[in-house]
């Protein structure tokens, strides 16, 4: 099966949330819209019950479900939270919607890291260069780890940038970074990434704000192309107009 070679190396009940989310999107369920019983999801998951139940959980603590003792499971009204504050996870579109998030941190991410390098102190540097080190380690040992690696160099800028309301945007920043981790895979933009992670951080060290705010912008704006040209490469793909190649 698709989801069980696409998410292989998860815990069972981490796959079981996954595909319960996809079966979600792929079904068009809407806020309120009651989910099917908990054997039939396991007919559909393929599990067991226990990690249904497990799995649904999962997504209760995100707000994505809602249980209500005695009647069933539901699709939350409420707002995401933490990991997903904005319920970035229930848009169906997803190029769209990593199209649109990539305007929003044109906006956003300059800006903060111009601001580190007038406010950082020194041990916010000290603390940078040594992300960078480790998403460069990991990049190079083939660890994953570099992907949670990015989400945190990036939500320390935010955080160091003395602005309380770019830190509370950070959830837009993130599920930018992880919707393209999951769906592109070009070495060549890690390699590019891995470089403008050193521009910003040596724009940083030199207490050069307008440095900071070009490297993370240009950062920005290559990492959109790659992104859009690969999305592009694999639509001609799809549509057999890659062909004649």
């Amino acid at each position: 099966m698709y989801w069980r070679t696409k998410h292989m190396a998860k815990p069972l009940v981490e796959k079981a949330s996954e595909r319960l989310l996809e079966l979600i999107l792929e079904r068009g369920y809407e806020v309120g819209d009651k989910l099917p019983n908990e054997y039939e999801l396991a007919q559909d998951l393929e599990v067991g019950r226990s990690t249904v139940r497990e799995a649904v959980r999962s997504l209760a603590t995100r707000n994505i479900l809602e249980v209500r003792q005695g009647s069933g499971t539901y699709i939350s009204s409420k707002k995401g939270v933490s990991e997903d504050p904005l319920v970035f996870s229930l848009v169906r579109d997803r190029v769209k919607l990593t199209t649109d998030l990539f305007e929003v941190r044109y906006l956003l991410e300059p800006r903060i890291a111009e601001r580190v390098a007038q406010f950082a102190s020194d041990e916010d540097i000290a603390r940078l260069e040594e992300i960078v080190l480790a998403i460069e380690e990991a990049v190079a040992a083939g660890d994953t780890k570099h992907l949670e690696l990015d989400v945190k160099f990036h939500c320390m800028l935010a955080e160091m940038s003395g602005n309380l309301a770019m830190t509370s945007l950070m959830p837009v920043i993130n599920q930018s970074i992880h919707l393209i981790n999951e769906n592109y895979s070009n070495r060549q933009m890690k390699s590019d990434s891995l470089q403008a992670h050193r521009n910003i951080l040596m724009a940083i060290k030199q207490r050069h704000p307008v440095a900071a705010y070009d490297s993370m912008l240009a950062h920005i704006i290559s990492v959109r192309q790659v992104v859009l040209s690969e999305w592009f490469d694999k639509d001609m793909t799809l549509h057999g107009l890659n062909d004649h190649k």
